[in-house]
């Protein structure tokens, strides 16, 4: 009854957290373009989030699994709640990057130590079916947010969407501080980030996870860009076709969570990175807001089929190495990609448009799951149990 108890009240705390993040983080480059932002600037301000989970989200992890779980967790939504006031208050950009990375501090404490507590609880041979249920809350609450946002955006004002993001945030903090009990202390190890990162099965999924932030991280940032300022579409629009590839992902993840234990977790890794690769080099030459939401759409079924599989193979390692400091790993690679994409794409769209951004990140991306394959088949990766 605890683990059923502690699995659903992670759930909805999770995807009330996410919420709140997805209903801003599409609306942020219209926020910083009112700050005077420019391709590199709208870059920055999400690579001070994604570089600050970065650098504390190994660390955190491995804490985690010293420490226990939950005081984690409390304190990065305690902190989610007051920063997403702060949105209102940043007046530059410099001031908007700074919020964002004391945000991706809070970040840090949140969804890596969730996936560790989630799994603790994993059974062998269900590692996918248990991380995908997970990722199901997680994505659920990422895609509902920016179509909430676009709504809100366009009939009360930016303002209100950053309050909002704060309540859900609140209510995520009071839900886990009434009702999640604490990891089992047995679950406590001494764990190493050196060797969790250094491991052969983990090697080909941090760089798998790198290049799927990279890809994804310019599709979330720089939709909006091509959706408004080349397709003519409104922000509500942009939210949709970005919230209905998010949901495709999220609906997807239990029931692909169950091929990862089934079927081949490379095979699933690739072609799922392939679908997105091909998606993003498609979008630039799709028009019209139909158009964008059958490739967005597409998009989130690729990423639906390689989400599971890669964080099976976490789950897995993490018995061997500590749940926090791999899944902390993990993260930390996502956010190196995250990191990396709006600056290079930022980049990309300062000195050419904003298509070449997009087919840029396409073909990293394809030529990125070539070398992925390689790496995985040498680690023996769907051997690894």
């Amino acid at each position: 009854m605890t683990k059923r108890l502690s699995l659903r009240v992670l759930f909805i705390a999770v995807f009330a957290s996410m919420l709140g993040l997805g209903i801003v983080v599409p609306l942020l480059p219209y926020y910083a373009d009112t700050l005077g932002a420019t391709g590199i600037g709208i870059g920055l301000i999400f690579s001070g989030f994604a570089l600050s989970r970065a650098v504390f989200m190994p660390l955190i992890g491995r804490y985690s699994d010293r420490r226990g779980r939950k005081y984690f967790i409390l304190i990065g939504l305690g902190l989610f709640t007051i920063l997403s006031i702060s949105y209102i208050f940043a007046s530059s950009v410099a001031g908007l990057t700074l919020v964002r990375i004391a945000h991706g501090f809070a970040s840090a404490m949140v969804v890596p130590v969730a996936m560790a507590y989630v799994a603790d609880f994993s059974p062998p041979g269900k590692e996918g079916l248990c991380m995908g249920s997970f990722n199901t809350s997680l994505f659920l609450g990422l895609g509902c947010g920016p179509l909430i946002g676009g709504v809100v955006l366009d009939a009360v004002g930016i303002e209100m969407v950053f309050l909002l993001m704060a309540a859900l945030s609140g209510v995520a903090f009071l839900i886990c501080l009434a009702f999640l009990p604490e990891a089992p202390s047995l679950q406590r190890m001494t764990s190493s980030i050196r060797l969790a990162a250094g491991s052969i099965h983990m090697k080909p999924i941090l760089f798998f996870r790198i290049m799927n932030a990279y890809a994804n991280g310019t599709f979330m940032v720089f939709l909006p860009v091509i959706a408004t300022f080349w397709f003519g579409l409104s922000a509500f629009e942009a939210g949709v076709i970005i919230s209905l590839s998010i949901l495709a992902t999220g609906l997807l993840q239990r029931p692909f969570g169950t091929f990862a234990d089934r079927f081949s977790k490379t095979g699933l890794i690739v072609l799922g990175s392939v679908i997105v690769s091909l998606c993003l080099i498609i979008i630039p030459f799709t028009s019209g807001f139909f158009g964008l939401i059958i490739v967005s759409f597409i998009l989130g079924i690729g990423s639906a089929l390689a989400m599971p599989a890669s964080t099976a193979v976490v789950a897995i390692a993490g018995r061997e190495f500590g749940q926090g400091s791999c899944m902390g790993a993990f993260n930390t690679a996502m956010s190196v990609g995250m990191v990396t994409s709006p600056i290079i794409s930022g980049y990309v769209m300062d000195i050419l448009d904003i298509r070449a951004a997009f087919e840029i990140a396409g073909i990293i991306s394809l030529i990125a799951a070539i070398a992925f394959l390689v790496l995985a088949r040498r680690a023996g990766i769907d051997s690894y149990h």
